[in-house]
């Protein structure tokens, strides 16, 4: 049996932790169970999911993510901005703009280093996605296009 080269790390961004995989030579198997396994916070290492950090044909990495639940979900800034610092700090990258390949597109990110670490990482998220069909959210009733200012009930009380 051929021994695993990955490794794991536990970083956060803004209170989100993840706990991230470097998957440049190797991928996951089941990136969704071992989501679940890993993200409980009582019998795993504990955060809001894992993320992988895979090879792209089309940026300078590529990002994936799953939460707790196992569901893949599209795109996280904090998560991005962690895949940001650990390409450079890890020495995977020299550069400081690096584009990441994501499920809702690539995105940009600019690095701002100090005493050769990453210090800050801004990252151009676009125009946000306001359609419930996109986002996805299930209203009932609600035939709009965008649901800023719509009023709605949540166990009991309305808020917009």
């Amino acid at each position: 049996m051929k021994k695993s080269e990955l490794t794991f790390y536990k970083m956060h961004g803004i209170g989100n932790d993840y706990i991230y995989f470097d998957c440049m030579k190797e991928e996951l198997a089941d990136p969704a169970g071992l989501s679940v396994r890993l993200s409980d916070r009582h019998k795993g290492i504990g955060g809001d999911g894992i993320v992988m950090i895979c090879k792209s044909g089309i940026a300078d990495a590529k990002m994936r993510m799953f939460n707790a639940d196992g569901s893949e979900g599209k795109m996280c800034g904090n998560a991005i901005r962690c895949v940001g610092k650990f390409l450079y700090d890890m020495h995977k990258t020299k550069k400081t703009r690096l584009t990441i390949e994501t499920l809702s597109g690539v995105k940009t990110l600019e690095l701002s280093v100090k005493d050769g670490e990453v210090e800050k990482v801004c990252v151009d998220m676009g125009a946000p996605i306001l359609a419930p069909k996109e986002i996805p959210v299930k209203l009932d009733g609600f035939g709009g296009d965008k649901i800023v200012g719509l009023e709605t009930e949540i166990a009991g009380g309305r808020y917009a």
